[in-house]
């Protein structure tokens, strides 16, 4: 079989005129009659760049300088912005990356619903920067420069970014990462390491706040797990070994104490335990945010019987406890559903039940079908969820609160529900990833 020739590309920039931005963050310029998407570059902008891929149909280019500049620019604080994957957007304003996300998300509903209208909630804020408590690291010895690379990877490329800071990661795991490449480098090992799981609690008193993950790709001799838990203990953090697949992992250090990390759900009176593999919001301050909005948005009373679809270990479920007559989570992980009972053993909620399902499949012959929801929470994944929204509109709830991470499929479902019969009332995004161009949403459907 002939491989591909790697296409030539042009060697010296071109001026652009950046018109508007994709949905991807890119600037979206014209040349030639030709579209070309830019990195880092925004609307109004003029930009020198260079190509990076040319296409039949499009080209693609990065910006190597900003010769007119937008009121929306702003200088990154990040000293590796241009370079790293992990952010896509440092060097655009804030405020104008909630702007511009839902203006997105507006234009995917109006597209899906006909131009129907429902009020824009106001964007939910929290902090910019140092709020990402859950990350994979990828590791990587350099033998060029005798020195393991600690981060995320580069953007467009396998390459990991040569960075000993990190300003979006919580401040517990931007301060480790010199101290995890020395570590790391010290171990025999230290080639057969290619990843680091990071996950950060709330501060407890029966637990460490901060828990690191290493995946090992050889069994690792006594001197390094020495140096390992030595670390650990220094530093204050939990840490694990993952030989193989995610049921190989397991704490290494302390020897006694739970394998969980805790957060605080203070208006609830609530905390929540969770293995440091178990999925759960990156951002602290948002998550909060978010369950108070969805609770108001269905106005729960003490009458209500609640569904929550996608419940994961019990993020909206517990607190919806506090204050519905029941609540039901279903969760197709059997490991997340054993979470959320027992964090209601923990925090002594006797109102509350958890069920494991597939939630691709119909729901109609569960035996909970039966048992009269007055109103539904979804929460899906990003192929959103509409195998079984036929099935949720059968239990005929009152209202329906629909959390999404993608407003491609939640505008498509948005449409399956109007055609269900529920009319979207209310809709906005939530920043959960600040410097991305993740678009996090919350929406109301009530009964039309």
């Amino acid at each position: 079989m002939r491989r591909r020739r790697r296409q030539k590309l042009p060697k010296d920039p071109v001026v652009l005129d950046i018109e508007k931005l994709s949905h991807e963050g890119r600037g979206i310029a014209h040349l030639e009659g030709k579209v070309v998407f830019v990195d880092e570059a925004l609307p109004g902008e003029q930009v020198s760049a260079v190509y990076t891929q040319k296409r039949e149909s499009f080209d693609q280019a990065k910006t190597i300088e900003v010769l007119k500049s937008a009121e929306d620019r702003v200088e990154p604080p990040c000293q590796y912005a241009s370079i790293c994957g992990g952010c896509s957007l440092q060097h655009f304003n804030s405020e104008a990356q909630l702007l511009f996300k839902a203006s997105i998300l507006d234009e995917l509903l109006g597209q899906s619903l006909s131009g129907h209208q429902y009020t824009k909630m106001p964007p939910m804020t929290g902090p910019h920067f140092a709020y990402r408590r859950k990350a994979r690291l990828a590791v990587r010895y350099v033998h060029k420069k005798e020195q393991v690379l600690v981060g995320f990877r580069e953007k467009n490329s396998s390459f990991i970014t040569n960075m000993d800071s990190c300003e979006i990661l919580d401040p517990q795991v931007n301060n480790l990462l010199p101290a995890l490449s020395k570590l790391i480098v010290s171990l025999e090992a230290f080639k057969q390491i290619p990843q680091i799981e990071v996950a950060v609690g709330d501060e407890h008193p029966d637990a460490n706040s901060l828990a690191l993950v290493f995946r090992h790709l050889v069994p690792l001799n006594d001197v390094d797990l020495d140096k390992m838990a030595e670390f650990a203990a220094y530093h204050k953090l939990d840490c694990y070994l993952q030989s193989g697949g995610p049921d190989t992992v397991s704490k290494y250090y302390p020897k006694t104490g739970v394998e969980r990390l805790f957060y605080e759900l203070p208006e609830y009176q609530l905390n929540l335990a969770f293995h440091p593999m178990d999925f759960t919001q990156v951002n602290a301050h948002i998550n909060r945010k978010m369950i108070s909005k969805a609770i108001e948005l269905l106005d729960i009373n003490n009458e209500d019987r609640i569904l929550d679809l996608f419940c994961g270990l019990g993020n909206f479920s517990l607190p919806m406890a506090t204050k519905a007559n029941f609540v039901l989570g279903v969760e197709g992980s059997e490991a997340m559903v054993d979470r959320g009972k027992e964090n209601a053993r923990r925090m002594e909620l006797d109102n509350l039940e958890f069920n494991s399902a597939d939630l691709t499949e119909n729901l109609e012959t569960k035996h909970w079908a039966s048992y009269g929801f007055t109103k539904v929470l979804i929460d899906p994944p990003r192929s959103g969820a509409l195998e079984i929204l036929a099935a949720v509109s059968a239990l005929k709830p009152e209202k329906i609160v629909y959390i999404s991470c993608n407003p491609i499929t939640l505008a498509r479902d948005a449409a399956c529900l109007k055609d269900l019969g529920y009319q979207l009332d209310a809709g906005g995004v939530m920043d959960m990833f600040p410097q991305t161009t993740h678009v996090e949403s919350i929406a109301l459907f009530n009964k039309a």
